[in-house]
């Protein structure tokens, strides 16, 4: 393991980076409790996760907008597998809205992946985060 410690001009700040086996483990820690916490979301609400795992990713693991939120998707798949399969065994699924609600799904997803790499990181936050007020908005109300 090995730290380095940079002092900077100011006098006011130190930098920590940590390398090696240690900074890899925190890192797959943190990995781990955001995967946590988001099946945890998406497992109770049926959805939500990608709004947990979105902004986990860019804060907590330096990941960059576009990737986290294509890596969200990754990440959501088997999350909604699971939790299908749950949701089938306990409660009555509507397949018939399922069926055309995923038709839908899948040409807004579309839509949205094409669109994806042509927004700036500051409109993809700012878009995000008009959805998320929206939701929660509408959550309350």
């Amino acid at each position: 393991m090995k730290i380095w410690i940079n002092k900077e001009s100011t006098g006011n700040t130190i930098n920590i980076k940590l390398k090696g086996v240690f900074a890899m483990k925190i890192k797959s820690c943190k990995t781990i409790l955001i995967g946590a916490i988001t099946g945890f979301a998406n497992g109770l609400f049926g959805s939500g996760g990608g709004t947990i795992v979105v902004p986990c990713m860019e804060r907590f693991l330096n990941v960059e907008e576009h990737k986290a939120h294509a890596t969200a998707i990754a990440i959501i798949l088997p999350l909604s597998l699971l939790s299908i399969a749950f949701y089938v065994w306990k409660t009555d699924v509507l397949w018939s809205v399922a069926l055309y609600a995923s038709l839908g799904g899948v040409i807004g997803g579309f839509i949205g992946a094409k669109l994806l790499n042509k927004l700036s990181g500051v409109w993809l936050h700012r878009i995000f985060g008009v959805f998320m007020i929206v939701a929660a908005i509408r959550m309350i109300l």
